[in-house]
């Protein structure tokens, strides 16, 4: 135990929950053999901390170590990113240029987030951890290093080798030896001194007195679910620490700084049509949803249309020189399904209006009762129809620019060139 207090001590650890420290054991094992090791945590519980810890007590701690985020590098460029390229692989790639796992070569490279890798570059990072070969972007020739991988994630990547977003074999190469990094509503216990720490590291920097909670507040802070874990506890430190009018918060005062879950809207957002992050958006709910608000937009204009038809006979005149070419133009997703020939129900009385011209037919209009009842449109619902309908329309709006497409789409380039191959269209 002596030995893990001082690593505590060492890496600015806070805490002594069973979970905690477990996690902790196991860490210190697996450094001194080279095995691959998988960190398995929420968002904010401090899987990279682990990583460093893992690095500074092998035998290579005196070579490179370097974390990666894999979610944050675009899917076109991973792999230059983490293996290089060659001059002249890609458009932009003018010179030659060394991944991670050459540069790191003999030391320790952190994979965060490696549920978000794609899946060929999952297939070069397998032969890595297999080999120790890997193949520059562009090159034919095949290069050796000798590098230490250390793996995290959020998910549960089990379930993801289920659905086909991760390979099976990667999955169990990486996870040799998995450490489970307990959240922060695990170690309630912990919570306490967490707070004391940050709040005291607060007054320090900003020369005020450190607050205190009474019992009451210390009750609330220790049964809040925290989501965001350790990094959203030491968000609300440095919140009553800076903007806390007394040393001693009440519980009443502490509800201030605490989010409301229960009062959290759960209403769906639409994407700007300019995004300001380059993140992928989860699921890729926000462009169904801009798809389904525009779709209740039409049917809005279209009982609209019908009304005012319906309050003035003479714009029936009008409705009659419309043509199926017109109305197919104007709307292409029901092109293929137009009638040409209207035959009208029994309930569908005639109008009678002055022809714009001879021979014309009377127009039928329907009772405004009826025009739920017969005005029926079959087209297809299919959600994934819908989105690929989309992608091209947004494409060939912006001449096959994918990145002011998806911008248009309100989706990162990433999710774009991803729905390309799996909709399987030329742009």
């Amino acid at each position: 135990m002596t030995d893990i207090q001082s690593i505590k001590n060492r890496f600015g650890i806070i805490g002594n929950s069973p979970a905690l420290n477990h996690a902790l054991n196991v860490a210190v094992q697996v450094a001194a053999t080279d095995l691959s090791v998988l960190i398995v945590g929420e968002s904010g519980v401090g899987k990279e901390v682990f990583s460093q810890i893992i690095h500074a007590l092998s035998a290579r701690k005196h070579n490179p170590f370097i974390a990666v985020n894999c979610g944050a590098i675009p899917e076109g460029t991973i792999d230059s990113e983490l293996f290089g390229h060659e001059k002249g692989s890609f458009t932009g790639a003018v010179d030659s240029r060394k991944g991670y796992f050459e540069t790191v070569n003999g030391g320790t490279i952190f994979l965060d987030e490696i549920g978000e890798m794609p899946i060929g570059t999952q297939a070069r990072l397998l032969r890595v951890l297999e080999t120790g070969e890997f193949i520059r972007v562009g090159s034919s020739k095949v290069q050796k290093t000798d590098v230490r991988v250390i793996a995290a994630t959020n998910r549960e990547l089990l379930e993801s080798t289920q659905t086909g977003k991760f390979r099976q074999d990667l999955y169990y190469r990486l996870s040799t030896v998995p450490i489970r990094v307990p959240s922060l509503r695990d170690r309630k216990e912990d919570i306490p001194m967490l707070f004391r720490k940050f709040v005291v590291d607060f007054s320090e920097r900003y020369k005020t007195m450190p607050v205190q909670l009474d019992d009451e507040a210390k009750n609330l802070l220790i049964n809040h679910p925290w989501p965001g874990n350790v990094r959203e506890l030491k968000n609300i430190a440095e919140q009553i620490s800076v903007l806390s009018s007394s040393n001693l918060v009440s519980a009443h005062e502490l509800r201030a700084f605490l989010p409301d879950r229960n009062n959290v809207s759960r209403l769906p957002v639409l994407a700007s049509a300019t995004p300001q992050h380059t993140g992928e958006f989860a699921n890729e709910r926000e462009i169904l949803y801009k798809l389904f608000f525009d779709m209740k937009k039409d049917v809005t204009e279209l009982k609209k249309m019908f009304l005012e038809i319906l309050q003035n006979p003479a714009l029936a005149a009008q409705a009659a020189n419309y043509t199926s070419e017109s109305l197919m133009n104007d709307y292409p997703v029901m092109s293929n399904e137009l009638p040409k020939q209207v035959n009208a129900p029994a309930s569908m009385q005639p109008a009678f209006i002055q022809p714009v011209q001879a021979g014309a037919q009377p127009v039928l209009l329907p009772h405004e009762e009826d025009i739920h009842q017969h005005v029926e449109v079959e087209e297809s619902l299919n959600i994934m129809d819908k989105e690929k309908e989309l992608i091209i329309k947004a494409l060939k709006k912006h001449k096959g620019k994918r990145k002011d497409a998806s911008s248009d789409l309100g989706i990162s380039e990433r999710t774009l060139y991803r729905k390309l191959k799996e909709y399987d269209i030329d742009a």
